[in-house]
């Protein structure tokens, strides 16, 4: 083999192919895909043979590594677990795991750093410095439910890194994730989070997973969002709102769209109103859903979160004015759970 296995990175068919390549019987590949669920290194694998063992722990061969936990931090208020995971290269990557009614949610990365620049985010100091793999993206999903001792039934696409930045490594990701023989989790239950590459967009309408997709849209006007966020000078809230429209024609998914409340920026009842205009003026009678989320602070940014008034008055206008929102319910803000900071704590 010219390149590595990267063993959590093959679907089922890759890795019988890989398997029958390297001299074995092909049905061990279900067996081995429930040990990789498991988070289980070489030596619990009980009902493998050793020569199939040595193969795995040859890095000459392949790498089998799951996210190592190096730091792990619990809210005391709601439960919500911050993990700190380190890759093979040592870099340094973040998940959360979030406890709802109707199950547990992970926040997974996609990349290390992120070059996508927004000014109030913590992910881009420092900028990207690589993309993820489909297994580093898996493995982050089976070292926290390892460690957190239940499953996690629903994954969101929506901490360190862009999404579509690191497009065939999530379409990947999105092939094992959902097989009956690795997690199997559903895609209904899957998010994807986007600062609005319009292109990949384009692309992602063509694919076969019904997924949420969410847009990260933070401004009303053109001026406003290229302040704070740098992708709208290669495509603007015009480019980016017909793709989103499009993209609901062709699947038929709800888009949501995240807006960032920054005090004294995009928070006032007047830029609510224009909020509601713009989603009418694209989305007529298509159903939109907007996220609200209370600025999370970042050292290193200038930007403030308004008040509980303030954010309230933002939402009650929108749903006046017929537009589906809600404030998004902010977990572990005890730990540091915003994506970005406990990393780039880490590097400092």
């Amino acid at each position: 083999m010219s390149q590595k296995i990267q063993w959590l990175s093959l679907t089922s068919e890759e890795l019988k192919a890989a398997l029958t390549e390297l001299g074995q019987p092909s049905f061990r590949a279900k067996q081995l895909q429930k040990w990789f669920c498991l988070g289980a290194p070489a030596d619990e694998m009980t009902n493998i043979p050793k020569s199939l063992r040595d193969i795995l722990t040859n890095e000459d061969i392949g790498i089998l590594h799951y996210p190592k936990i190096v730091k792990k931090q619990v809210s005391s208020i709601d439960g919500t677990v911050k993990y700190l995971f380190e890759l093979h290269d040592l870099q340094l990557i973040e998940s959360v795991v979030m406890k709802y009614e109707h199950g547990n949610t992970i926040c997974v990365s996609t990349q290390a750093g992120c070059r996508m620049g927004c000014k109030f985010c913590a992910s881009t100091l420092g900028g990207k410095v690589r993309d993820l793999t489909a297994g580093e993206i898996l493995g982050q999903i089976i070292s926290a439910q390892r460690d957190f001792g239940e499953r996690i039934s629903g994954v969101v696409m929506m901490g360190i890194g862009e999404p579509l930045d690191n497009y065939d490594n999530v379409m990947r990701f999105l092939d094992i994730v959902g097989s009956p023989d690795s997690l199997n989790i559903g895609y209904r239950h899957i998010s994807l989070s986007s600062c609005g590459l319009v292109d990949k967009i384009n692309r992602l309408a063509d694919e076969k997973y019904p997924i949420t997709l969410s847009i990260s849209l933070h401004a009303t006007n053109d001026s406003e969002r290229d302040k704070i966020m740098p992708i709208n000078s290669k495509w603007n809230i015009d480019a980016l709102l017909c793709a989103c429209r499009d993209y609901f024609d062709k699947t038929g998914r709800r888009i949501s769209f995240e807006y960032t409340l920054i005090s004294g920026e995009n928070d006032s009842p007047e830029q609510a109103k224009k909020l509601a205009e713009l989603i009418k003026k694209y989305f007529r009678s298509r159903p939109v859903h907007v996220n609200l989320i209370p600025l999370n602070h970042v050292d290193e940014r200038s930007f403030r979160a308004g008040s509980r008034a303030d954010v309230k008055t933002f939402c009650d206008t929108l749903n006046a004015l017929g537009v589906n929102a809600t404030v998004r319910r902010r977990l572990g803000p005890d730990i540091d759970a915003s994506c970005g900071q406990l990393r780039h704590k880490a590097n400092k």
